[in-house]
């Protein structure tokens, strides 16, 4: 519990700001002086009309002064005072000040959370300069044009004669490469000049492929049915989306809903549901292996039926909070990222090159053994969650064949249903103590990737810094 119940330091904060008395403010909302005194000194939990009718009164919303927004301003708080050590915040009054000087408060906190989205954004973008596929072609085609101008050029400066055809032909020849050079640098321009738009070009058929997903919110209710492999619903799921404009983009969408369907086939939702109810308050709710072994399929169709499960089902099918949509990465075994289903808080970069210490590559070096780890994401936030890795076979078995492996990694937040366990890396683990800075230390410390990792002490790294170093 905090200090400050905040629901009653708020009102009474607010009530002092607008020069009310209590037995004013009380008479207005048609309670007691006394009562009022109680609710202010946090004695007496309020709701409903009453709440209601105080915020009329005092001019503000409902949500200003209840205890969960004011415990979600103090986390906040928290978290920008962590990331700025060095300034000496005081953290034993963060809560009287959050209850005294509510708008001070969320103007830190709103800034803080500025500060962390561009963080973000930059690490972004440099990870897209750096391997977006585009731009190194539209370089090498540029650099290619230039080289031959500077040929032709160079040919047609010669004191020497040339015959007239031969002259008339570089002089065509020079005429083309130019225009192929401006033509080349025009498109460049135009898409870096978008790449900060919502609505820009996306560049690559992974890129396309994930937009596709994201505005399903990666669950497509039509294939959840147990039928055989509806192509005309595929066919039109993949027709209707304006995202999916190369052709291998749209072979990949059909890949991926294929899979989507032979994995709803194989473990239906309700089934998935009922076993998450089954589990309700323990960790196992969100333990891919526990749930792959009370229903009879693999650890990483469990993985997969996970991350895409809708919100409002998982809401529906639990009387308990729920952490919500869980994140997932795929990967072949050449360590090429096939599926990125993005989670708060837990960055993934927007081509290869991801972090070697995450166990979705330790997977691949152990085949068929689960691996669980507490992770921290390196960086200001330093949130932390929970990981589940495999790595299967993929296709069908041969005879003399050597299998191909495909890797899996699920990302849930932690919370208390997930607490961090020393020494936490395989196995079924079961609900421990509330998570506090010892058992912090039994996290592992991940990145991005190393172009935009702060972490400088990895044995994993491979390129300096942006964030360090500079560019």
């Amino acid at each position: 519990m905090l200090k400050r119940q905040l629901t009653g330091g708020r009102i009474r904060e607010r009530r002092i700001a607008l020069a009310l008395r209590q037995v004013d403010l009380a008479r207005q909302v048609g309670i007691s002086a006394s009562y009022l005194n109680l609710i202010e000194h946090d004695r007496r939990r309020i709701g409903g009309k009453l709440l209601l009718d105080l915020s009329a009164v005092l001019g503000v919303e409902p949500s200003a002064l209840t205890v969960g927004a004011e415990a979600a301003l103090i986390a906040t708080l928290r978290e920008a005072a962590s990331a700025a050590s060095q300034a000496g915040a005081e953290i034993d009054a963060m809560e009287d000040f959050a209850a005294r000087f509510a708008g001070w408060a969320r103007l830190l906190a709103d800034r803080h959370r500025r500060v962390l989205a561009l963080e973000r954004t930059v690490e972004q973008l440099a990870d897209r300069l750096t391997h977006d596929p585009y731009i190194a072609a539209s370089m090498h085609e540029v650099l290619s044009s230039v080289t031959a101008i500077r040929a032709t050029a160079g040919i047609l400066v010669d004191p020497r004669e040339i015959e007239p055809e031969w002259r008339d032909r570089f002089h065509r020849n020079l005429n083309e490469d130019a225009t192929r050079l401006a033509r080349s640098a025009q498109a460049l321009v135009s898409y870096l000049d978008g790449t900060g738009r919502a609505d820009a070009a996306l560049s690559a058929p992974q890129d396309e492929l994930e937009q596709f997903l994201s505005r399903h919110g990666y669950h497509f209710a039509a294939l959840e049915n147990e039928t055989e492999a509806p192509d005309g619903v595929i066919d039109a799921l993949i027709d209707a989306d304006t995202a999916l404009q190369s052709a291998s983009a749209r072979a990949q969408a059909r890949s991926h809903l294929e899979r989507y369907h032979a994995d709803a086939l194989r473990l239906p939702q309700a089934r998935l549901q009922a076993a998450q109810a089954e589990f309700t308050g323990t960790e196992d709710a969100y333990d891919p292996l526990a749930l792959a072994q009370r229903l009879g399929v693999d650890a990483a169709t469990a993985m997969r039926r996970l991350a895409c499960l809708s919100v409002e089902a998982e809401a529906e099918s639990s009387p308990a909070p729920t952490l919500g949509p869980v994140g997932l990465v795929s990967c072949d075994a050449s360590g090429t990222l096939l599926l990125r289903r993005p989670i708060d808080g837990f960055a993934l970069p927007r081509f290869g090159a991801a972090c070697p210490r995450w166990p979705l590559f330790a997977a691949l070096s152990r085949p068929m053994t689960p691996i669980r780890q507490t992770l921290r994401q390196s960086g200001p936030d330093g949130r932390m969650f929970r990981a589940f890795a495999i790595a299967q076979p993929v296709g069908r078995a041969a005879y003399n064949a050597d299998p191909m492996f495909e890797a899996h990694m699920m990302i849930v937040p932690l919370s208390p249903l997930l607490v961090p366990l020393p020494g936490d890396r395989s196995g079924s683990g079961k609900p421990g103590p509330d998570s506090s800075e010892a058992t912090h230390g039994a996290a592992r410390e991940v990145g991005v990737s190393c172009r935009i990792c702060p972490a400088q002490a990895c044995e994993g790294r491979r390129e300096p810094s942006i964030l360090a170093d500079g560019f």
